[in-house]
């Protein structure tokens, strides 16, 4: 299993680059937000990596950072979501972007990727919900808060694991308060609301 590669950049596209490792190009399908981080050719880049392996292909998927991968991991384990309408979405939303529109339900947001369907933005928000509500699952299986350290949002689910709620219920309260509050709400208000929305 190829997890991550470090090389030059020898040439892009829309959908793919070539890394060029100690004089091998390795062919990386990516998402546009991750070709655009990689820069200009001859960059010195780091990619962290998905293999998939079939009876007659074997692809490897680029990311720019370990959050996209885990998202794009997350993404193919729904029924009906290849590697090529995985990497659509996160070309069409950031990880912040997906983790609020699955924790607000928000099946429009979803359905903004090429290739994503109304039935299908629908089926990705329903079975993700549970998953990500709040955490995507880190490399080694434990939950990874997505929310930024260092923000009211952290502060406030931190605030909500301190009164007993569970990491995922906390992150998808807190970010439902943020939807409706605006990304600059206060601490106070976020967890006053996240607190509301819960207990409904």
């Amino acid at each position: 299993m190829i997890a991550k590669l470090r090389g030059l950049l020898d040439s892009f596209s829309a959908d793919h680059a070539v890394i060029d490792v100690n004089g091998v190009g390795y062919l990386v399908l990516a998402s546009s937000r991750t070709i655009s981080a990689l820069g200009a050719i001859g960059n010195d880049v780091t990619v962290h990596t998905e293999m998939q392996v079939s009876q007659d292909d074997i692809r490897l998927i680029g990311f720019a950072t370990s959050e996209e991968r885990d998202w794009f991991r997350l993404l193919t384990s729904v029924q009906g979501v290849g590697s090529r309408v995985a990497l659509g979405i996160l070309s069409a939303l950031t990880g912040d972007e997906l983790h609020r529109a699955i924790a607000s339900g928000d099946k429009a947001m979803v359905a903004r990727a090429q290739g994503v369907g109304p039935k299908l933005a629908q089926r990705i928000v329903n079975e993700l919900k549970d998953k990500a509500g709040g955490v995507v699952l880190g490399s080694g299986g434990s939950p990874v808060s997505i929310v930024p350290a260092g923000n009211h949002s952290a502060d406030a689910v931190s605030a909500l694991l301190n009164l007993g709620f569970r990491p995922a219920d906390a992150s998808v309260a807190v970010a439902q308060a943020e939807v409706e509050l605006g990304a600059d709400a206060s601490f106070d208000a976020l967890v006053r609301v996240a607190l509301k929305k819960s207990a409904r």
